[in-house]
């Protein structure tokens, strides 16, 4: 796109009631920012939500004053954009109704042949949602996925960090312009995201981290990626948000169950009974889930060395050893326990990370 075609985007983002959506229908209707301009009012008329106060609006020439401004500010920072129509724009963000018309990116960001996943929740992380993010970014880093997540505290940044820590190209989607960075403790990543990864955003320079900003990014980190992970999360919050937004979009999501008592895992519980979000126990949930190859790209799951199984625990162990693959309702049969006590040591043995869940409510020992 020229710098001529770019301005003229630009203006037309700035127009009082034009969306995106309004806008692409604009964009694919004339074929060009530049022709939106230009266009007569009888062409206009045949436009669904195009109205006579919009096409006065689009006269506004205030609106070109604050176009050239961002203009400026990225050549003057080198600021990749990618426009909707762009072969270098995140290819299922395309397929998204309402996402953005121009993404605004700096570092080194490859979106070719890439498996993505985003990974959000609590920004009151635990130590146990801690520990699950980073094992889970370990074992995924042989496929070598993009981690894509907000850049917030508690779950996004582990997200990051755990993403650099195995050479993984990890995206920070901000919910304010590329000339400022929030929170401001989290300076000190920056480079080392931008060597290997980067930032993405819509807004301008012009926009602050507002409260309503962070709901629009949400929708960017659940269109960007194959799948949304949540790993903590109350009963209420952003990641909710986002969960659902990858629900609509219909993406895969996944969650991190815990305790019923457990306020961080308040959420994700929820997600998993209303069936809507996939239980997560380990990387290998991922790998199925997605169809990704698991012989040849990824190590198998170990068990974890030195878990301490009770008695019980072990006798359910070593009946799916010896026989693989099982019907919970088979293993509660031959190990002899009724079906409410074999549902907990399972869910026990899954975060022990001995065990894992298949489709159909089959069970095998790792």
């Amino acid at each position: 796109m020229n710098d001529e075609e770019l301005l003229h985007v630009l203006a037309l983002l700035k127009v009082e009631g034009v969306g995106d959506i309004i806008a692409k229908k604009l964009l694919s209707h004339f074929g060009s920012a530049t022709a939106v301009f230009n266009a007569k009012a009888s062409q206009m008329a045949s436009i669904d939500g195009v109205g006579s106060v919009l096409l006065k609006k689009l006269k506004d020439k205030t609106i070109f004053e604050k176009a050239i401004q961002e203009l400026k500010f990225i050549k003057e920072n080198t600021i990749d954009v990618a426009f909707f129509m762009d072969e270098k724009y995140p290819d299922r963000l395309k397929h998204c109704i309402d996402g953005p018309v121009l993404l605004f990116s700096n570092g080194n960001i490859d979106f070719k042949n890439r498996k993505i996943i985003s990974i959000v929740g609590t920004r009151q992380i635990t130590s146990y949602g801690t520990e699950f993010c980073k094992k889970l970014i370990a074992d995924l880093a042989p496929l070598n996925p993009i981690i894509v997540s907000g850049f917030a505290y508690g779950v996004d940044i582990v997200a990051h960090q755990a993403a650099l820590e195995h050479n993984l190209q990890t995206i920070g989607v901000l919910a304010h312009g590329l000339n400022q960075i929030y929170p401001k403790t989290h300076k000190k990543y920056v480079s080392k995201i931008e060597e290997n990864g980067g930032f993405m955003t819509e807004f301008w320079s012009s926009s602050n981290p507002e409260k309503e900003n962070f709901v629009k990014r949400n929708r960017i980190v659940a269109g960007i990626s194959e799948a949304t992970i949540v790993i903590e999360s109350a009963d209420k919050g952003g990641s909710l948000i986002t969960a659902n937004i990858a629900n609509d979009y219909n993406r895969d999501v996944f969650a991190v169950p815990g305790r019923t008592s457990d306020k961080y895992s308040q959420g994700c519980n929820n997600l998993i009974k209303t069936q809507k979000a996939n239980l997560l126990s380990s990387a290998a949930d991922i790998l199925y889930i997605l169809n990704w190859d698991i012989e040849k790209k990824v190590k198998p799951v170990q068990k974890q060395l030195f878990v301490t199984l009770d008695q019980d625990e072990q006798k359910v162990y070593d009946y799916l050893q010896k026989n693989g693959k099982e019907l919970l309702d088979t293993v509660a049969l031959q190990c002899d326990f009724p079906i409410y006590r074999i549902s907990g040591l399972l869910l026990n043995m899954e975060l022990k990370g001995v065990i894992r869940p298949l489709p159909g409510k089959l069970f095998e020992a790792i």
